[in-house]
């Protein structure tokens, strides 16, 4: 097991990114170098630069590098962000800790046992969106691994009065809302990457933990860490959320991915330049 203090990652537009995300504005000819970090199908996903993938690399070394991801099961498997697996990694937003790839059951039992306490149904929150959403704007519902849902939506017809009604609806029943790119999560209060990742490090008793990303299902993981990063775009950068403990990068799109994973291995070796400098 590497060292170090716990690094807790979000994968999607934090560490990794889609063709569409990569937020390349600058001439072709001065593009960085990009390596593939997902397939699906046999085709490529996701990406990060070369420059990333080898600082990532250095990460799990380093310390302990744990993804914590909304991603199911089955979309975190096709993701090769390390030549070795880590070790730990939190999907479903927290619903799940995998240990050597495979589901923790005991986790798995005691956040299942707090949503049916304190949360509505999944299937109740799975109708309510489903009827009162707009098939313009509402183009599918899928369910994750029987944890949460989500809408893939087309942004530009979603009026922002519904979305607000939608997010205090949910909040009503103990649901958080979270948009993210064409995705709009719907995610039991309970199931949180900080509540998984605060596990993961009691349990190999370490002391300190720093994390990166940049929605608003990663703030609580963010503010809770002892240092963190994020992004300059997505839905914490669009709410214009800052604490003092958590870095912006400089750049946007997929090098902010690279300032990332280079901020965090600075943390990890504690360099005397400090945990807050800004990009």
């Amino acid at each position: 097991m590497s060292g170090g203090p716990l690094v807790a990652c979000d994968l999607d537009r934090t560490l990794i990114y889609s063709a569409a995300a990569l937020g390349l504005t600058g001439p072709d000819a001065t593009a960085p170098r990009l390596e593939v970090a997902e397939i699906s199908d046999g085709q490529p996903l996701s990406y990060c630069t070369r420059r990333a993938g080898r600082l990532i690399e250095e990460l799990a070394r380093a310390a302990t590098l744990v993804p914590a991801t909304t991603r199911t099961l089955a979309q975190f498997q096709r993701v090769r962000l390390t030549e070795e697996p880590a070790r730990y990694a939190v999907i479903a937003n927290g619903g799940q800790i995998l240990i050597d790839g495979r589901p923790d059951p005991t986790w798995g039992r005691s956040i299942g046992d707090r949503v049916r306490r304190e949360c509505a149904p999944l299937e109740s929150v799975r109708d309510h969106v489903r009827d009162t959403g707009d098939p313009a704007w509402l183009l599918r519902l899928r369910d994750a691994d029987g944890l949460f849902c989500y809408a893939i939506v087309e942004r530009s017809r979603l009026p922002g009065d519904q979305l607000a009604e939608l997010t205090a609806w949910c909040a009503a029943h103990r649901w958080t809302v979270s948009m993210q790119g064409r995705k709009l999560y719907f995610v039991p209060g309970p199931i949180t990457k900080w509540a998984a990742t605060a596990e993961i490090a009691q349990r190999l008793d370490l002391g300190s933990v720093v994390a990166a990303g940049d929605s608003l299902l990663d703030q609580e993981m963010l503010a809770r860490a002892d240092a963190g990063i994020r992004p300059a775009h997505g839905e914490l950068h669009e709410r214009g959320w800052r604490t003092d403990s958590v870095t912006v990068t400089g750049s946007a799109g997929v090098l902010a991915g690279e300032q990332i994973a280079e901020h965090l291995l600075r943390l990890v070796r504690r360099s005397p330049t400090g945990i807050h400098e800004q990009y």
